[in-house]
């Protein structure tokens, strides 16, 4: 079996966050199954930067409306896999992906819609079973396919990015008139649609994602689609690299810890107090961290409210990340008001590391997550998780009970800054009982979120699209 991966980000040549993190990791984990995979995404400018060697396949002019744009499709490899590159230095030598910080590039419908049409010369040069295709960027490829074709198994990895364009696009992307009906929503052109319309399988990152994108509160505008098409859409949950994410032998912490000893965690705590200049009495109270884009998707608004009250409690907070404006603008407000919350304005993937292996309670309010990693790292380093209770969330933490002294992270459903409060006390209140505490850490890092068990559910349905019964 051989599948196609496209997809607009991959580490370690580009990515802004989870797509690339997939793009990485489930080819590899396909790989191992002994699925012949490839992945293909757009020779960025940061691609050049990555000291790799790249190697020609073909280059060729592709027509694109009234546009012809030079194209050169380049091939590397990375570990076990190939990794091809559509070079088109007019659309993707720039300095970002997708656009400056908090702002896209106008012509990002020309630049997806032409790196997708390149497909085309691709399978012309070598042949594919399946198209695993990836969010929006690629979305459009079912559109430019013409008569027999591979099964196609698309993925949207977050309905809250669909290519959405205004409808003058259209001309230059050279979509054939009565075509235009599958793209069209509401007057303006929407890349997703067509992508869920006219693909063989769709998947999204959990299960329960798969459920409420069929909901207007999760759909984003699409659900109707999605609703139709629900006999052929499914839910895979991400997975975790334990390789990378694993407190036993993870190179960016201070002491390695595991079930049989956790020792080593609190003096990761010991030395995030000192590495973050909080004061060493505090180390009874219970540690929460934050590491996430700071974005309204990821629940600030929840969080906001409640910051004065762990203050005056005494509970001291660290946040890493980079987002949206207004909420580093509001979180530095607060950082100057409280010597206990700690603010990391970047990315720093050694530092989060650091952070979940030294903090008690991972705090993640989203006000939805299709799938989420940081829960699942957090649980693996029995740093329990503060989750709402949607998407990804919902698959991979279960509810402690007081009670029954089970379980693995703390949730809350209702939007509202006082229940998230109210989960945080709850895990606040289990943390004081240190046997208690204890026994949830070692069963959150005896849960297993592994690559392996989220390939061989993606092998299985490549298999029912190559044979259908």
């Amino acid at each position: 079996m051989k599948v196609l991966y496209a997809t607009a980000e991959a580490f370690p040549f580009a990515g802004t966050g989870g797509l690339g993190e997939v793009g990485h990791y489930l080819p590899q984990a396909l790989k191992k199954l002994g699925i012949d995979i490839e992945v293909v995404l757009p020779f960025y400018q940061v691609v050049k930067k990555t000291g790799f060697s790249f190697h020609p396949i073909t280059e060729f002019e592709l027509k694109m409306g009234k546009r012809v744009i030079f194209t050169r499709i380049l091939y590397t490899h990375y570990q076990s896999l190939k990794v091809i590159f559509i070079d088109q230095p007019e659309h993707f030598d720039r300095p970002f992906l997708y656009g400056p910080p908090g702002e896209a590039f106008p012509d990002n419908a020309l630049r997806f819609a032409s790196f997708t049409k390149a497909l085309l010369k691709l399978m012309e040069e070598e042949s594919y079973h399946i198209l695993h295709l990836n969010d929006w960027h690629t979305a459009l490829l079912p559109l430019f396919l013409n008569g027999k074709r591979p099964p196609i198994f698309f993925t949207i990895h977050n309905m809250g990015y669909q290519g959405d364009f205004p409808q003058e696009v259209l001309e230059e992307l050279g979509i054939p008139q009565e075509k235009e009906p599958i793209v069209l929503h509401h007057g303006r052109v929407n890349f997703l649609k067509a992508g869920i319309l006219l693909s063989d399988l769709i998947s999204t990152v959990s299960p329960t994602y798969a459920r409420e994108i069929q909901t207007p509160e999760y759909g984003f505008g699409l659900e109707s689609y999605l609703k139709e098409r629900s006999d052929k859409l499914v839910g895979i949950l991400n997975g975790v690299d334990y390789s990378v994410w694993d407190p036993r032998n993870d190179p960016f912490i201070p002491c390695c810890f595991s079930t049989e000893d956790l020792s080593g965690k609190t003096i990761c705590k010991r030395e995030l107090l000192k590495e973050m200049g909080l004061p060493q009495e505090i180390s009874e109270r219970p540690l929460l961290a934050m590491v996430s884009r700071l974005v309204y998707q990821k629940g600030l608004d929840l969080l906001l409210p409640i910051l004065p009250f762990l203050h005056r409690k005494g509970y001291p907070l660290v946040i890493l990340g980079t987002g949206e404006r207004r909420y580093e603008d509001a979180l530095r407000d607060h950082a100057k008001k409280s010597s206990l919350l700690k603010l990391i304005l970047r990315y720093d993937e050694a530092l989060a590391h650091r952070i979940i292996a030294g903090a008690d309670l991972l705090l993640i309010p989203s006000f939805y997550e299709p799938c989420g990693l940081n829960q699942m790292y957090g649980l693996r380093y029995g740093t329990l998780p503060v989750v709402r209770d949607t998407g990804g969330l919902r698959d991979t933490v279960k509810d402690v009970s007081l009670k029954e002294k089970r379980g693995t992270g703390f949730k809350f459903r209702l939007k509202r800054p006082c229940y998230f409060l109210r989960a945080i006390l709850r895990g606040i209140k289990a943390y004081k009982d240190k046997t208690l505490w204890q026994s949830l850490q070692k069963e959150a890092m005896n849960e297993d979120f592994s690559w392996e068990n989220s390939a061989k559910e993606y092998l299985n349905f490549y298999q029912t699209l190559l044979n259908p019964r």
